[in-house]
């Protein structure tokens, strides 16, 4: 039923209707001024008042659509030639040309060309480009600019369930993309409907992956061959090896059989400086490391068994986590292991008991980075619980410098390729420490909050200036330094070299006064502080007196 209720007024109940006219200004009150109140006044003198002179401006936010890019190719064929000239024909095109050579007008531009270009290569000839006219000069010094980075571009990983960036490889030509492995490493937690696809990214299209890798199993590790850039090889989380000709599409061209691969998943893959550049070494935690010819990757063709005690059982091995290569030393290789031991390997030694050489050990956990110096290769880089130490092959019993103790856990590290006092360090919290123990030692030059999850790699790119971090989240973020930590210093090798030198000098002091019976009871078990070495030379090397008596110096 509907309920209607009608509300009655007259109209006299409304109001009069308002009219509104124009009409003169009017003086509604006047109060003249009153001399009474004026003398309860009180003159100030001076009164401070305060203005507001700056310009009004408003704020006004506005969200742009994200511009879409797109890649394509152009196919450019000769041209130039006319229509009844076929420029495919070596004939038509020999007889159009010698038709035009006997032209007039062509002889005659020639001819004063000629002339010109005759001037141009004696003046070449005479001036020598190469001659220094200022050796003699002084060098005036530069004031250095801060250390700093700033973000380029950031790829994410554009899967829905997201994955950890555990690897990333340079372009081995120009540097303009970027191979990231995309796995995650939590022991039987792989999220339900995780992608087992990996990327190469254009670094000037962070929108879409230029090239997607279809593995079988997620790749722990993704490496660029140097000599061809179209060939890539990768170890799997099943602890296959995989390798893929860009060329041929996105599936694997090469995989290694299920039982001649590794146990474990393979954190380790480097290219060998061989003839063919086909072959290649791969670590992994089962404690092998093994070599492989992608042309034949049914097996591999060496295993070498990470067996401190040169008994070769594969139950003892060590498990491989890092390794380390030098086409400088051919035959010499690195593996860090998961209990914070380096083995220095030889791979051409007669028996397989005497291919482990010997063993650093100085970390409490698993060494997630392993890396020789690129100018000095007798030193090398380790990166493992809370510290990074930097080591020299003369010196096995202690690393020579290293640094202190972070509160966040470091996941990788490298050394700048172009400055050898410089390398790099990332963090659990999300930070990005850029060291240079020849301008500072206690603590890094520049430390940047890249992100807010935990960073898992990094990778330098050939010319310094560039360094790519890959994420827990999948996220690959791309910084520039500064030329100031990518540009060679004055002296820099020099300064390097004897900073290194005092640091193994005092490494051996500091051994030899543990064994002297001279030596005070509170100095005894002392070992050298954070980056220095025992006594003064800390100070004469810039180090930090403070460390001497750090109670971590005792502990380390």
């Amino acid at each position: 039923m509907e309920i209607v209720y009608v509300y009655v007024k007259k109209r006299s109940e409304f109001g009069k209707q308002c009219s509104f006219s124009d009409r003169q200004a009017e003086l509604n009150i006047d109060i003249p001024p009153n001399p009474e109140l004026a003398e309860q006044f009180v003159e100030r003198n001076p009164v401070d008042t305060g203005i507001q002179c700056s310009v009004s401006m408003s704020e006004h936010e506005a969200n742009t659509e994200r511009f879409e890019m797109e890649t394509r190719g152009v196919n450019h064929v000769e041209g130039g030639w006319p229509k009844d000239v076929n420029p495919q024909e070596l004939e038509q095109t020999i007889r159009f040309r010698k038709k035009v050579e006997k032209d007039e007008n062509y002889i005659n531009a020639i001819t004063q060309l000629g002339s010109i270009m005759e001037h141009c290569i004696k003046q070449n000839n005479a001036i020598d480009i190469y001659q220094e006219y200022f050796d003699d000069e002084e060098a005036v010094e530069v004031t250095e600019e801060a250390p700093s980075a700033k973000t380029i571009n950031v790829f994410r990983d554009p899967q829905e369930v997201k994955r950890t960036a555990t690897h990333l490889s340079w372009h081995p030509d120009g540097n303009r993309k970027l191979a990231v492995a995309y796995s995650c490493l939590n022991f039987q937690r792989a999220p339900l409907g995780m992608s087992h696809e990996s990327y190469i990214w254009d670094l000037e299209n962070p929108n879409k992956p230029e090239i997607t890798l279809k593995p079988s199993s997620p790749l722990v590790t993704l490496e660029y061959n140097p000599k061809d850039a179209h060939v890539l090889i990768g170890g799997c989380y099943n602890g296959q090896i995989a390798c893929w000709d860009t060329r041929k599409g996105s599936l694997v061209a090469e995989l290694s059989t299920i039982e001649f691969s590794h146990r474990d998943p393979v954190y380790g893959t480097i290219w060998l400086q061989s003839k063919t550049g086909t072959e290649c070494f791969s670590a992994s935690t089962d404690g092998q490391v093994m070599w492989w010819d992608i042309r034949k990757m049914s097996e591999p063709t060496e295993v070498v068994v990470m067996d401190i005690s040169r008994k070769e059982q594969l139950e003892n091995a060590l498990g491989a986590i890092s390794l380390e290569f030098e086409s400088t030393l051919p035959t010499k290789f690195m593996v860090g292991t998961e209990q914070g031991i380096v083995i220095s390997c030889n791979r051409k030694a007669k028996t397989p008991a005497e291919k482990i050489v010997c063993t650093f050990g100085g970390h409490h956990g698993p060494i997630y980075a392993l890396q020789r110096n690129p100018f000095y290769p007798k030193n090398f880089l380790t990166v493992g619980d809370w510290t990074a130490r930097i080591w020299s092959e003369d010196s096995r019993e202690s690393s020579i410098m290293w640094t202190k103790y972070h509160m966040a856990y470091l996941t990788d590290g490298a050394w700048s390729p172009t400055r050898p006092a410089v390398f790099f360090t990332t963090k659990m919290d999300g930070t990005l420490d850029i060291w240079d123990f020849v301008f500072k030692q206690c603590d890094p030059a520049l430390s940047l909050k890249v992100c807010d999850e935990a960073l898992f790699c990094l990778r330098v790119q050939d010319s310094g200036c560039l360094v790519a971090c890959g994420s827990q989240l999948g996220t690959t973020t791309l910084l520039e330094v500064s030329s100031g930590l990518s540009t060679l210093q004055r002296n820099e090798k020099n300064i390097a070299s004897s900073v290194s030198a005092g640091r193994r000098g005092g490494a051996r002091a500091g051994r030899s006064s543990q064994r002297e019976p001279g030596v005070p009871p509170s100095q005894a078990g002392k070992r050298w502080p954070p980056w220095g070495t025992a006594g003064p030379r800390v100070s004469a090397l810039r180090g930090c007196e403070a460390c001497l008596h750090c109670p971590r110096s005792s502990a380390a």
